[in-house]
């Protein structure tokens, strides 16, 4: 299966002297850099009639013409899996992804993810990489998602998030009483250890190279005898990031199996707490809000789930327990 894209632009006079896969980002800017410049290698990117290199020098007033076959890039089986659609057009759609769904395949889980039922919701999505989702969360982690639906939806909404102006909010219950919100900006990077795991990296005067930059805001919603409810603002979208900055704090994810350790109870509490506690099922984290600018429209959206119900289960249990 594949579909042609067929254009032509004319290059501005005022690009002389440029690089070609320079000007075709500039007119073409719905695909990605790198997708144009394996077209003018492929020569399916031409300069005035000729098969030219990225690196080649334009004049002005030459004609580019783009005839391009999008060909399968996500080879995933297609399985009937049921979503919850928030928002869908046909540039884009806003998935509420409960926890236990899985988002890419990968060793461990071949099948059964949210990918496999993209591909069944929409069988194009197979032309775009990974069809169409452009950022993740975790397995355990509920809430909203976008996918892009094209390509030129995948580029711009793949930027949106390079330039962090995509708007993530979670929320999220945490050991410990905190006093008051925070910033923390700290780098992350594998473990040294542990490759399986995520950690904060300190980073030497003479070598910035370790970890890459994270940067998450929380503040206060409540507080419990030994728990906080927070809100959760990601400026970056590391892997595991809420859960390795909160734990790096003193205050692990309630039901973190990977970062939260032991988890502390405050003495004296009641018996359905210290259930709820112990035996809650995953890392209570939610995407409770998504914000981004469509990609072809320009309007600024936004969306909004309500936490689900284990996380209002235990949020009422220390509530309780609190006024006890």
């Amino acid at each position: 299966m594949s579909v042609t894209v067929s254009r032509t632009a004319e290059v501005p006079l005022e690009c002389a002297g440029m690089r070609l896969d320079q000007v075709a980002a500039q007119l073409f800017a719905e695909y990605s850099r790198e997708r144009l410049k394996d077209w003018i290698k492929d020569g399916q990117l031409m300069l005035d009639g000729r098969v030219a290199k990225p690196k080649d020098r334009v004049a002005g007033g030459e004609t580019l013409q783009l005839t391009a076959e999008l060909t399968v890039e996500t080879p995933a089986l297609p399985q009937d899996i049921p979503l919850s659609i928030v928002y869908e057009d046909e540039h884009l759609l806003v998935i509420d992804k409960p926890a236990g769904l899985v988002v890419h395949p990968g060793a461990g889980n071949p099948d059964g993810t949210l990918m496999n039922a993209l591909l069944y919701h929409h069988a194009d999505l197979n032309l775009l990489p990974r069809a169409g989702i452009v950022h993740r969360i975790d397995k355990d982690t509920s809430g909203l998602l976008v996918v892009a639906k094209t390509l030129e939806a995948h580029t711009d909404l793949t930027a949106q998030l390079a330039d962090k102006s995509v708007y993530r909010e979670y929320e999220a219950v945490a050991a410990g009483v905190m006093t008051s919100g925070a910033t923390i900006d700290e780098p992350i990077d594998r473990h040294p250890t542990d490759r399986t795991r995520m950690a904060v990296v300190k980073r030497r005067d003479d070598d910035d190279t370790r970890g890459r930059d994270a940067v998450t805001h929380y503040r206060v919603i409540s507080r419990f005898r030994g728990h906080t409810h927070v809100r959760v603002q990601l400026e970056t979208g590391r892997t595991h990031q809420i859960r390795v900055h909160m734990a790096h704090a003193g205050h692990p994810l309630v039901g973190d199996p990977v970062y939260g350790g032991r988890m502390r109870l405050p003495k004296g509490g009641t018996p359905e707490m210290i259930k709820a506690v112990q035996h809650f099922p995953r890392q209570a984290l939610h995407a409770r809000r998504l914000g981004l600018v469509h990609p072809a429209t320009g309007a600024s959206m936004s969306w909004e789930s309500p936490l689900p119900a284990d996380m209002v289960e235990l949020l009422a249990v220390l509530d309780t327990d609190a006024k006890a």
